[in-house]
């Protein structure tokens, strides 16, 4: 650390700056000063300066007088004048005779308020001299006599250069001699009082420490007292630039070593941390009155009552600042440092290295090396794991202390979870955001969240998680009581009365906030590592407990362990885990297929009457889940799986639902077309299933038949639905609250245009409603009110779709739109038909047929109405004000069957409805909408002369006349000149080439 000895350790530096320059200055010559330079020794052993220095002032001259002029034997500090008052003050009477306790008691004292500011300039120039001094060497080799040999490092130092002293001091946690360790402590406090007596630390931070404009660094401009304010400030300014807050300064790599030595060098003091003793003295008092000082005890008593309400700010800043230091060098923490020692070198965790930053020893880096001996089985001894388990709760509690959090999840926190910040409440914060409850997540954040949780570890002990712990408290002492304090079967046990009685929804969000990041590695789950780490480096290639491989991440290990676990034979099934054996690794047992007990209880009736043979867990969930759905379509009068079972069915379906790897079969069926078509996509969240959802058309026949009838199950029971789920989650709460699960979707359908619902879920509502005009089989409610006009109208299309075995691609709601327009549907059908034809009039995108068949159309004739963002029928309006300009017969074709739709219901022409709301009010209050009755209503009104309808009214209504005429001489569906209007009136309508002048415009 230090220029002025062969190897790096703690000296004074003789200095002050603004002095030296001017002597240097005055006298022209060369001026050089160390450890050697020129004093004068008084007789009595007092050490003084060789010369006042001229420039520091007159009223530090007194000061400087007292230590210039020669003294009898026995000098002693309280005889200054300078510092008599002070010390007859502040300091008892008894310590006066020993100016080691008078140095001691004054520069505890409070900075500038308390001292003059000439006792502080004696005290600094009486330190330096003090500290220089060989014959307090000597007093070191008499006191450390037995000490010395037993440090080689200070054996080797030649006596009379002053590097003895400091190489005690360095090393002085391995002296045991008490008189020694007593000596040195004392040196120990008078270099740490001030960052310019420790050797070579302006030399290396005096650039860093005017860039950040940390304060004075000359002697007289500021109390000597407060220069541990400038330690304080260099290290904020460490922990900005790793942190890389925005500004920040980048510190030289010489000083950032020198900043992290004297951090190490006070840890197990905090007299020695200047800065935090004066914060903290009060709290100390307050917190910690019984703590011995020594060994890193005072900080460890002040980190555990950080957030305590009758904490001072000051203290906890002071007191973060340091624990973010220990975040990027763990010997900044003396307790864990020297607990964890060997260890760390049993385990080749600590690796030596010049930079005290490297990877090696960052915090985060130890726990994690030690945490993976502990999983592996191996002995960690019981007073390092204490330690880890302290620091472990440390980062659950204050995530400011993880530099990739603060980085990555800078603009989440602002957004979502500012003013949370004590006791690990942010932190559950952005893990709800994670689980995408309260909006999307960066990639960068999530990840930084999942590595902070396997470095804190909270699954193998939950008290680790203090939000987790408070919240969950009560529920612990009443369902988990049975389980000792501290085991991972705390967590499992919580899980098991997740949805009971004794279950408070705090809990209950801070249990799931937890879990969703535990389910993602499997690691985190300690039971099942311990079971299955070997299985899965078998199986799975997979790394130690704190490596992590790209080929095979975290979130897959269990869908390989689980693929793994049966293998096809001859005779049927066979384990081939653990030599046959399916207990090593219980998770994946056939007797209870990975289900909670709560299932296994619920279900065990239900799958022995209905599932007998089946034994995987995908293949029961299937089976009950079909049954369930079967029962409800037919309208069974009695459902076969119990209510019970359909309960704990449904928790099931939705975490398989979460990530495609839970289903191994699904993920087996289409893993070539993730890995092309949604290779960027992540895991979890339901997002690849998203992604394959929506590129179904480019899908593998395999994967395609998969996905649809994972659809086919979504739209009976939304509710498994994840994505749907996560994103509307609040417009459910909002609008959905009354509806049965099976129901959300269409309650969300009927809210979806209301001004508060959220744009998000509105676009997620809408990509479902899309799907479902696809394929009636994906419309539960259409394919139960229409169940006997489909096969009466449309039978060819479901024989052509079975032959080839393809899906309907909207074929048979485009038919049943014929018939409804032809008025040939029963009550049931027309009913939904004619919502489907409401929706669709208003968004072109849920009308399958008009989308294929009509896209380069759109994008030739309509390219600005199709990029509104807002659907409101603009895009069919424009292809019917163009039908003349529409090239592709197919597309001409839907567009004249929109034509003969909106004939048969005025609602399904959104603009002319608007422009004529007003006179339906007016006019034909009493006539009920559908079979065209209304649209009558207002053909009558238009040529009864004796009523007036609004102009817009009028002038569509004779442009819709135009249109219909053309369309029904395109399709031959009346006589050339005439439509027929309900009631078998005739009306005469102008001829088709109205239309041609191109002069209606809507």
């Amino acid at each position: 650390m230090a220029i002025c000895r062969r190897v790096p350790l703690l000296l004074v530096f003789f200095c002050s700056f603004s002095s030296l320059h001017q002597t240097q200055a005055q006298n022209n010559v060369p001026f050089k000063l160390g450890v050697n330079a020129e004093r004068v020794q008084n007789p009595g052993g007092g050490p003084v300066l060789a010369a006042a220095n001229p420039g520091t002032g007159d009223r530090f001259q007194a000061a400087a007088a007292s230590l210039t002029r020669r003294r009898p034997a026995g000098w002693k500090l309280s005889e200054e004048a300078v510092c008599r008052e002070d010390l007859a003050r502040l300091c008892p009477k008894h310590s006066w005779n020993n100016n080691l306790a008078v140095l001691e008691c004054l520069q505890d004292k409070k900075e500038e308020t308390e001292i003059a500011s000439e006792c502080n300039h004696l005290l600094w120039n009486y330190k330096l001299n003090l500290t220089t001094d060989a014959k307090f060497e000597s007093v070191a080799v008499e006191v450390c006599k037995t000490t010395i040999p037993e440090i080689k490092e200070c054996a080797a130092e030649e006596l009379g250069k002053g590097y003895l002293v400091s190489c005690l001091v360095e090393h002085r946690a391995n002296i045991s001699d008490y008189q020694c360790n007593q000596y040195i402590t004392k040196m120990t406090t008078i270099i740490f009082s001030d960052y310019r007596l420790i050797c070579g630390f302006m030399d290396k931070c005096r650039e860093d420490i005017n860039s950040l404009k940390c304060g004075s660094v000359n002697t007289g401009q500021k109390d000597v007292h407060s220069q541990g304010e400038v330690i304080s400030c260099l290290e904020k300014g460490l922990v900005r630039e790793a942190e890389e807050q925005p500004g920040a300064h980048h510190i030289k790599e010489d000083c950032k070593k020198s900043i992290m030595r004297v951090a190490e060098l006070s840890s197990d003091d905090f007299h020695l941390d200047r800065h935090l003793y004066f914060a903290c003295r009060d709290d100390r008092e307050r917190f910690c009155e019984n703590t011995l000082a020594g060994e890193g005890r005072v900080y460890k008593c002040l980190f555990n009552h950080k957030f305590e309400e009758a904490m001072s700010e000051r203290c906890r800043e002071a007191l973060t600042t340091r624990q973010k230091l220990i975040a990027q060098d763990y010997k900044v923490s003396y307790s864990l440092a020297k607990a964890c020692k060997s260890d760390l070198r049993k385990y080749h965790c600590s690796v030596d290295s010049n930079m005290p930053r490297a990877r090696e020893t960052r915090l985060s880096y130890l726990l994690l090396c030690l945490e993976a001996a502990v999983h592996r089985g191996r002995l960690v001894s019981g007073e390092c794991q204490g330690e880890m388990m302290d620091y472990r709760r440390m980062l659950m509690e204050d995530f400011s202390l993880s530099p990739e959090i603060v980085l990555h999840c800078r603009s989440e926190i602002e957004l979502h979870c500012s003013g949370l910040h004590r006791k690990g409440r942010t932190l559950h914060c952005l893990m709800r955001v994670g689980r995408g409850d309260m909006g999307a997540i960066d990639a960068k954040c999530q990840n930084a969240l999942q590595t902070l949780i396997q470095e804190a570890d909270p699954g193998a002990d939950y008290r680790i998680d203090r939000a987790l712990n408070e919240a969950c408290e009560s529920v612990i002492q009443t369902a988990c009581k049975h389980i000792r304090n501290g085991d991972p079967m705390i967590l499992s046990c919580l899980m098991e009365h997740l949805y009971t009685e004794k279950m408070v929804e705090d809990c209950e969000q801070r249990l799931l906030e937890l879990q969703y990041f535990i389910a993602r590695d499997w690691k985190l789950d300690p039971i099942l590592y311990k079971k299955c780490q070997g299985d899965a480096a078998r199986l799975c290639h997979t790394l130690s407990w704190n490596e992590t491989s790209e080929m095979m991440p975290a979130g897959a290990i269990f869908s390989c362990l689980y693929r793994h676990a049966y293998r096809s034979v001859e005779q049927g099934r066979r384990w081939i885990i653990s030599g046959g054996s399916p207990s090593a690794c219980p998770q994946i047992q056939i007797k209870d297929f990975r289900f909670s007990y709560k299932f296994k209880t619920a279900c065990k009736e239900d799958v022995l009457k209905l599932c007998p043979n089946i034994k995987k867990k995908v293949d029961v969930v299937i089976c009950l889940s079909s049954t369930v759905r079967n029962d409800t379509l037919q309208d069974a009068k009695e459902q076969r799986v119990s209510v019970k079972c359909r309960k704990q069915l449904r928790v099931e379906e939705v975490e398989m639902s979460e990530d495609i790897r839970l289903e191994p079969e699904l993920y087996g069926s289409c893993k070539q077309d993730i890995n092309q078509l949604c290779q960027n996509v992540a895991f979890g969240n339901a997002q690849v299933i998203e992604c394959l959802k929506e590129n179904k058309r480019k899908l593998t026949q395999r994967c395609h038949q998969r996905i649809f009838k994972l659809q086919e199950v979504e739209m009976v029971d939304p509710e498994l639905d994840y994505q749907l789920i996560r994103v509307c989650k609040n417009m459910i709460r909002r609008f959905c609250t009354e509806s049965d699960g099976k129901n959300v979707l269409q309650c969300l359908k009927q809210n979806k245009n209301g001004e508060l619902m959220d744009p998000k879920c509105k676009q997620m509502i809408t990509k479902r409603q899309m799907t479902q005009n696809t394929d009636y089989r994906l419309n539960p409610v259409l394919k139960k009110a229409c169940k006997a006009d489909i096969p009466k109208f449309c039978q060819s299309v479901l024989n052509k779709a079975a032959a080839a075995d393809i899906e309907l691609e909207g074929q048979v709601i485009s038919c049943l739109k014929l018939r409804y327009a032809d008025q040939r549907l029963s009550p049931d059908c027309e009913d939904q038909i004619r919502v489907i034809l409401q929706e669709s009039a208003l968004d072109y995108r849920l009308d399958p047929q008009l989308q294929m068949h009509c896209t380069q159309e759109i994008s030739r004739l309509c390219p600005e109405e199709a990029a509104a963002q807002e659907q409101t029928g603009q895009v069919e309006e424009c292809l019917k004000i163009n039908l003349l300009k529409i090239k592709q017969e197919a597309c001409k074709k839907e567009v004249l069957n929109m034509l003969k739709e909106s004939k048969a219901d005025i609602f399904v022409d959104p603009v002319l409805h608007t422009a004529c709301a007003l006179d339906i009010k007016h006019h034909c209050a009493a006539i009920p909408p559908g079979r065209g009755r209304q649209m009558s209503c207002l053909m009558e009104a238009l040529q009864d002369k004796r009523v007036r309808l609004q102009p817009e009214c009028k002038k569509r209504l004779q442009d819709r006349i135009d249109m219909w005429s053309y369309a029904a001489k395109v399709q031959s569906y009346v006589s050339e000149h005439v439509v027929t209007l309900r009631g078998g009136r005739l009306v005469h309508v102008s001829s088709p080439e109205t239309l041609a002048r191109g002069g209606s415009s809507f």
